[in-house]
C-alpha cells in the first residue's frame, strides 16, 4: 500500500497534461470543499447537509504543467425519489467520461455500506485510475487515520482492484491539497489546455447564482427541508438608466419548496429568515460577479417536485 505524504519526490516532467478528474463519495464526504480548495476559490456550494450538490460543477485548476478540470458530482446514494435516481445517473455518466476518479472517504467515519456500494461500482470501471482521497484528516488523531488508511486499502483488495494512490488531505486545514493535485496530474492525458487561463468554472453564471441562493436558504433549516429546496433564477438584467460607474444588476429568483407548510420555515417570522437568505446570498453573488446586485426573492410551492418528471425538467434536472 503506498500512502502519499508531502515529502514524496515528483519526477521532473516537461510535457503539458490536461484532463478531467471527478470526486465521488457518499453525501457529505467533503467533495465540494475539496474542489473549492484545489481551485482556490468557491465554485461549488458546501453545506453540512447531505445532498447539497445537484449539478456537475467543473472547477478548473491552472498549473504551468497542466490543467486539471474537476467535475463535482452529487453524492451517490440509494435513491428514494425520481430526483435521487436522476442524480445517480448523472454520477455514472460522469464516471464514464473522466480521466481519473477520486473517491472521497472521510477520515472521521468508519467505512460503511454506502462506501462499499460506491467502491463496488468503481470496481466495475476497469480502465480509469482510481485515487482514494481521505478527507477531513484534521478531525482525527494519527492512530485513527492509520486504521482508516489500512481499511481503505483492504476494501479495494477485497473488490479486486488497486488504488493508483491513497492520499490523506484536509481541505479546511489546507494540508496536502497541493500534493493531491501533484498526484492527479500525471494520471491525465498529455495535451494543451482545454479552457482559457483565468477561467475557474464553466458553470453558467445563472446556475451558480441559483446555487448560492440555495446554499444560503439551506443554512439553519430543519432537517426535513434540504431535499425540498430548489432555486431558479428567472432573470438577470443590468438596470437601465444607471451611470456606467454605478451599475446595478437586477436578479429575480424563485425559491421552490414542495409543501405549503414549508413556506413559513423559509420565510420565517415577519419575513426575517428570507431577508437573511437574501442578504447572505447577495454578498456571495456580488463577490462572484464583481458587481452590485439587487436581489428579488420569492418563495413558491411546486407540489412534490422531486417525484414529478415535468416539474423536475422545469427546475433544471
Amino acid at each position: 500500500m503506498s500512502v502519499r505524504t508531502q515529502s514524496s519526490e515528483q519526477p521532473a516532467e516537461t510535457v503539458h497534461r490536461a484532463g478531467f478528474a471527478c470526486f465521488v463519495g457518499r453525501p457529505n464526504a467533503g467533495k465540494s470543499t475539496l474542489t473549492n480548495a484545489l481551485v482556490g476559490q468557491k465554485v461549488a456550494i458546501t453545506s453540512n447537509r447531505p445532498q447539497t450538490t445537484r449539478h456537475t460543477v467543473r472547477g478548473i485548476v491552472h498549473r504551468p504543467d497542466a490543467q486539471l478540470i474537476l467535475v463535482d458530482t452529487p453524492g451517490l446514494h440509494k435513491p428514494r425519489t425520481l430526483l435521487g435516481e436522476r442524480l445517480n445517473d448523472v454520477v455514472r455518466t460522469t464516471w464514464a467520461e473522466v480521466d481519473v476518479i477520486g473517491f472521497c472517504l472521510p477520515a472521521d467515519q468508519k467505512l460503511g455500506p454506502g462506501d462499499r456500494f460506491i467502491a463496488k461500482e468503481l470496481a466495475g470501471i476497469k480502465k480509469t485510475p482510481k485515487v482514494a482521497v481521505v478527507t477531513k484528516t484534521d478531525l482525527v488523531d494519527s492512530k485513527t487515520l492509520a486504521e482508516q488508511l489500512i481499511a481503505i486499502d483492504q476494501l479495494a483488495k477485497e473488490l479486486g482492484f488497486e488504488w493508483a494512490e491513497i492520499v490523506p488531505v484536509s481541505a479546511v486545514g489546507d494540508q496536502q491539497v497541493e500534493l493531491l493535485a501533484d498526484l492527479l496530474v500525471p494520471l491525465l492525458p498529455e495535451g494543451p489546455a482545454l479552457y482559457p487561463e483565468g477561467d475557474l468554472t464553466d458553470e453558467p453564471e445563472q446556475v451558480m447564482v441559483a446555487e448560492l441562493i440555495r446554499e444560503a436558504a439551506l443554512e439553519g433549516v430543519r432537517d426535513e427541508l434540504p431535499h425540498s429546496i430548489a432555486v431558479v433564477v428567472e432573470e438577470m438584467l443590468p438596470r437601465e438608466d444607471r451611470p456606467a460607474e454605478r451599475p446595478l444588476l437586477d436578479i429575480h429568483a424563485n425559491v421552490y419548496i414542495e409543501r405549503p407548510s414549508q413556506k413559513g420555515i423559509i420565510i420565517g417570522p415577519k419575513g426575517k429568515r428570507l431577508k437573511e437568505v437574501g442578504i447572505k446570498s447577495r454578498k456571495q453573488i456580488e463577490a462572484l460577479l464583481g458587481t452590485p446586485v439587487f436581489l428579488d426573492l420569492h418563495v413558491k410551492v411546486a407540489k412534490d417536485w422531486q417525484r414529478d418528471p415535468k416539474q423536475l425538467r422545469k427546475l433544471g434536472f
